[in-house]
């Protein structure tokens, strides 16, 4: 019987590249989202690959969402191996004193509390089977802070502290608990924070070889495939040409 991983946010992306390499690996795949038409367009990809796959379709910014999608699993479902806390986004690049409201609470509601919800929801499940293991996308947003970066930059902190008090909490029950911080990495990410901006998204990658989707994926399989004794704790991935969250190598 295949292990079973949850991947939220997988209508684009790192959690789509991440459901479609976890299908590749043997896992059976649940991915949620809120775009119908890519989860059925996803789960066909999934299916091809000859593995299971669950799509369940709702808002990860909304409790009730969240518990009626968990609680709507069968028996097969609920054996959750692997969760990965994908869901996220970084909207607008105003200073605090100019920042928009709506941006800052659609950025608290998905990084933070959606990703609580989920958790809160899946943890149980693992608990119940004394196993697990729970992935948090982070940022190297959540290591240090940047101009404009404010609000994002707390939900990120926030995600990289969670990963710590989950890993403790989750230790008597033998779940593992992995927080990755990438750097710079191509995505709809800059497009969405740009609010549609074409241009000022792709300059964000301009001169240089981003991190991929891909890349992203790959780390998440090597952690999750590692053998039972071992927990990455905290992986920080960046291209080669970004140091930190302010220095680049741009040609």
């Amino acid at each position: 019987m295949n292990k079973i991983a949850l991947i939220t946010g997988a209508t684009s992306g790192i959690g789509q590249a991440t459901a479609l390499k976890a299908a590749e690996a043997g896992f059976d795949i649940i991915i949620t989202g809120r775009r119908a038409e890519r989860l059925e367009t996803l789960s066909k990809e999934i299916r091809n690959k000859g593995v299971d796959v669950l799509s369940l379709n709702f808002d990860i910014r909304y409790a009730a969402e969240v518990e009626k999608a968990i609680n709507s699993l069968t028996d097969k479902w609920k054996e959750i191996a692997v969760l990965v806390n994908n869901a996220g986004l970084a909207v607008g690049t105003s200073p605090i004193q100019e920042g928009i409201l709506d941006d800052w609470e659609r950025m608290i509601d998905t990084n933070i509390k959606g990703l609580l919800y989920i958790t809160r929801a899946v943890a149980p499940l693992m608990i119940a089977h004394n196993s697990g293991h729970i992935i948090n996308l982070a940022s190297i947003a959540g290591k240090e802070v940047y101009p404009g970066g404010n609000v994002y930059c707390a939900t990120k902190h926030a995600v990289d502290a969670l990963s710590k008090a989950m890993r403790t909490d989750m230790l008597k029950h033998n779940i593992k608990v992995t927080n990755i911080a990438p750097g710079m990495v191509e995505t709809e990410f800059s497009l969405i924070r740009y609010k549609g901006d074409e241009t000022a998204a792709k300059n964000v990658y301009k001169g240089i070889s981003p991190l991929t989707n891909e890349d992203i994926a790959d780390t998440i399989i090597f952690a999750i495939t590692r053998p039972a004794h071992v927990c990455l704790n905290d992986i920080v991935i960046m291209p080669v040409a970004q140091a930190n969250s302010r220095d680049v190598n741009r040609k």
